[in-house]
Order: structure tokens, then sequence, then C-alpha cells
């Protein structure tokens, strides 16, 4: 559905049951929480029953209550503040294992992300990255995290290589200022989305570049603006970003640009080693006796 919902729930509330209206009430109110609810959960907060509350999402025109649950759970995301995601997710968690509670749900972004992977755009963006006259790479705030490792390896594949560095509006300009036809941006983020990275990729658009955009959904403000679009499921576990899915889609990226310069990589590590060995980078390991 195009439509948001919250939209969709108000105009159709004078032709709902009591029951169903005390769910779109709810959901109105409270839509922060009931996005991460059960159908069982929310159908015993407003008291009424489970079959109701998938009723009632088949009313608004779902295919089921699952359907309905992502709906509110995209149209949140961006929205909440860091204060929002505690109580959230303090509710989701409850008495569970943190540990295993995190961790699993890591585990079925991974899963979530490889089953909808567009293969053909994933392709083409490494095949953008690796004919490109200049690669810029930008991530925001926790996505910086993303685009610094991200530029580490390219830097050692490339020598075309600008990682935006984001103290300012004015400095992610600046950096690129000469940024045109031939060049390639790949912008970094996840809800909530940063303005910053959706008004630098819009730049690099308008000047002829290729956009790559790294995000979670169509419904994500960098997706319009992207010639190539990986997407890769991310969560919020409190107020921290879970950003495994997107890490792991981009050590795919890696391995898939470093297999197209494979010739040139072999070349470039072999003399890496050279220089690591010779300057100690890395503390050597003792063999075991």
């Amino acid at each position: 559905m195009s439509r948001d919902i919250l939209s969709t729930i108000q105009s159709g509330m004078s032709g709902f049951s009591k029951g169903q209206k005390l769910i779109a009430n709810f959901i109105l109110t409270s839509y922060d929480k009931a996005a991460f609810m059960t159908a069982s959960r929310l159908g015993k907060t407003v008291n009424v029953s489970e079959s109701t509350v998938v009723r009632f999402a088949a009313e608004l025109g779902y295919d089921g209550y699952p359907a309905m649950q992502k709906a509110l759970q995209e149209m949140i995301r961006s929205k909440l503040t860091s204060i929002q995601r505690i109580e959230v997710s303090n509710d989701r968690i409850g008495n569970q294992d943190i540990l295993s509670m995190v961790m699993q749900s890591d585990i079925e972004k991974i899963r979530m992300t490889l089953e909808e992977a567009d293969r053909l755009d994933f392709e083409r963006a490494a095949e953008a990255i690796v004919s490109a006259r200049r690669i810029y790479i930008l991530g925001i705030r926790s996505a910086g995290a993303i685009a610094g490792f991200l530029g580490f390896y390219f830097n050692l594949i490339f020598e075309n290589v600008v990682v935006i560095h984001s103290t300012s509006v004015s400095e992610v300009f600046e950096q690129i200022l000469r940024i045109g036809p031939g060049d390639v941006i790949i912008g970094i983020s996840f809800p909530r989305y940063s303005r910053r990275t959706v008004k630098a990729m819009q730049y690099a658009r308008s000047r002829g570049a290729t956009v790559v955009a790294v995000t979670d959904s169509e419904g994500s403000p960098l997706a319009p603006i992207a010639d190539h679009t990986l997407m890769a499921k991310s969560d919020m576990a409190s107020f921290v970003d879970s950003l495994v899915a997107p890490l792991s889609l981009i050590n795919a990226l890696i391995v898939a640009v470093g297999r197209l310069k494979n010739d040139d990589l072999s070349a470039t590590f072999g003399a890496l080693e050279q220089i690591w060995d010779e300057y100690e980078v890395y503390e050597k390991a003792e063999e075991e006796r």
C-alpha cells in the first residue's frame, strides 16, 4: 500500500466494528509500540481476540497481519527519537535473554537481506565501481563506521578513493566539489536517514556521477536518487543501530570488486605483504613448541 497507514486507519474509522476501533485507536496513539507487537499481544493489549486483529489488517487491505506490521515499522523507523527507541526496545525485549534476542535478530536480518537481494543491481554496482575515475564513499553518524570499513579496503585495491569526512555540511560539499561523469559515489544511510547524505547524493547525481545507495528499503530517501540500490535490512537494538546485515553486504561488495580486479589485486597484496613484513606492521604469532 502506498498510502500512509495512519491516514488509512483515520479515514476508515467510521466503518470499523467496535473491536476494530479499539485496535485503530491504539495504533493511532501508540504506533511506535504497536509496530513491534505480535497480533496476539496487540489483541490482549486492547482486549480483543487475535483473530480480530488479523481481520483488521485485512480490512485495511493488507495480505495479513505481518504485512500491516511491516508497513507500520517502515513508517516509523526513521521517525523514532532515541528515547522512543529505548522505550520500544525495552518493551520488545521484556525478560528475554538480551544476547540471544539481539544476535538472533541480526541473523534474521542477514537472511532477509540475502533473500531479497537484487543480484543484477549488485553486479552492476561492482562493475561501475571498478571502472570509475574516482570513487567517493559517504556515510554519516553510525553509517560512518561502515564507510570507514569500505574505505579501508578500497584504498588497498584502488588509487582513486575519497572517503568523505562529515564534520559539517560545507565540508562534505567541498570534498565532492569536482565530482562528475565517470565518478561513482557510494552513499550509506539507514534510519534515521542523514539529510547530509541525501543532499550530497543529489548534488553528485546533478553533476553526472553514478550514484550507488546502500540503504534499507525502496522507501529510503536515497533510493530514488540512486542508479544502483543495494538494500540490506537494518534494525534498532535499543538506541543502537543494528548494522550487521549492511556490513555483510559491504563485505560481499568488497569481495565482488576484488574478483573483478583479481590480477591487479594479487600484485597489490604481494607488495603489501613485503611492506608489512619489512616494517613489522603485524605482530607475529609465536609458533607452538
